[in-house]
């Protein structure tokens, strides 16, 4: 049985912005992206919160529970590139710049993969895929933004479940390169 992380502070982390009442903030709940974390000695922050189903975006409804700037909560999407599945990891308040993340990993094509597809090869649901832990080890490429933040925000691995990081331990975890790959 995997344990939930506890909260986890480090020198490098800036510390979790004031949290309003709906928001609980827990023991990371056991998905394979905080034992993914843990297991590579990452440390991270676990933000859990009620998801509100008739919210018409999951990246966006965190920024606005968490209170965040929505520029520093990502996004995961998979895509197709020349053949192969890739992951993408952009601010919810923009948008993948295909081509951009196509060229980022040396390829000429990219489109958006079936959510389905997406969920199988991830091991998670749409609105809950992580980067960190997916069931298939996939080329990630993070935008450059993220690099503007001492912390980020993604997704833990369900919805209503987000977990805070420094980007460098992004990259290091999803061993993701970092492109400009987001536009307005």
């Amino acid at each position: 049985m995997l344990r939930a992380a506890p909260l986890i502070r480090s020198a490098r982390l800036a510390p979790a912005p004031p949290l309003c009442h709906h928001v609980r903030v827990t023991n990371a709940p056991g998905t394979p992206a905080t034992a993914a974390l843990a297991a590579a000695g990452i440390p991270f922050v676990p933000h859990s919160y009620d998801h509100d189903p008739g919210h018409s975006s999951f990246g966006l409804e965190a920024a606005e529970v968490l209170r965040v700037d929505p520029g520093q909560v990502f996004k995961t999407l998979v895509a197709e590139v020349d053949g192969g599945l890739a992951v993408a990891i952009v601010p919810v308040n923009g948008r993948l710049d295909l081509k951009a993340f196509a060229a980022a990993l040396g390829a000429r094509k990219a489109e958006l993969a079936d959510p389905k597809l997406a969920e199988r090869r991830t091991g998670y649901v749409v609105g809950g895929i992580s980067p960190i832990g997916q069931k298939l080890a996939h080329p990630t490429v993070l935008d450059e933004t993220a690099e503007l933040y001492d912390t980020v925000y993604v997704s833990g691995g369900r919805r209503g479940f987000d977990i805070e990081l420094a980007p460098a331990d992004l990259v290091r975890v999803t061993s993701a390169v970092v492109a400009a790959i987001r536009r307005d």
